[in-house]
């Protein structure tokens, strides 16, 4: 197999997709549109902004890794008054409505930079380590592999639909998926 066909490019090709485009979703928004939230049980554009990238960085860094994620390496949480550990998982829906993010360009940077630093990662995992199974909650005992494509590349276009909805019916344009 050629080395652009291997799993690892791949993976790694989707999850840096992924997050540029979270970043470019919302790098222009004021802090009115990021903050917005339709109207019934929904979250809010930031909060699948800040989720997209979180999930991904705890993932491959703690979770896989046992390394400190981006987010507190760049001591994230304390500069911008959000949870330490929490990526949003299990969070009640009280707890998620509350959250403040940051300006949008730096929230933006934030999802570039877990990019930059888990692309390359990805890219170098090998083959018994993609195979490797783990516990993840909630998600139970799946391999890596399976990890990344379901909880990072798959759960994460959830979340950037559900910013594409909240762009267009806050009256944006939409993100053209």
């Amino acid at each position: 197999m050629s080395d652009e066909l291997k799993l690892q490019n791949y993976l790694a090709h989707y999850v840096g997709h992924l997050l540029e485009e979270t970043a470019r979703a919302i790098e222009d928004l004021t802090e009115d549109e990021l903050h917005y939230r339709p109207d019934g049980p929904c979250n809010s554009i930031g909060f699948d902004a800040w989720h997209i990238p979180r999930t991904a960085d705890n993932l491959i860094h703690f979770a896989f890794e046992r390394e400190l994620p981006v987010w507190l390496q760049q001591g994230l949480n304390e500069a911008w008054g959000l949870p330490k550990a929490d990526q949003g998982t299990g969070m009640t829906p009280e707890e998620a409505y509350a959250l403040r993010f940051p300006d949008a360009k730096l929230l933006a940077q934030y999802s570039r930079d877990v990019a930059a630093a888990i692309v390359p990662k990805i890219q170098g995992m090998s083959d018994e380590y993609l195979t490797e199974r783990m516990d993840i909650r909630p998600n139970g005992n799946l391999a890596r592999w399976e990890i990344i494509g379901q909880v990072i590349i798959n759960h994460g276009h959830d979340h950037f639909g559900q910013i594409n909805m909240g762009l267009t019916l806050s009256g944006k344009p939409g993100l053209g998926i």
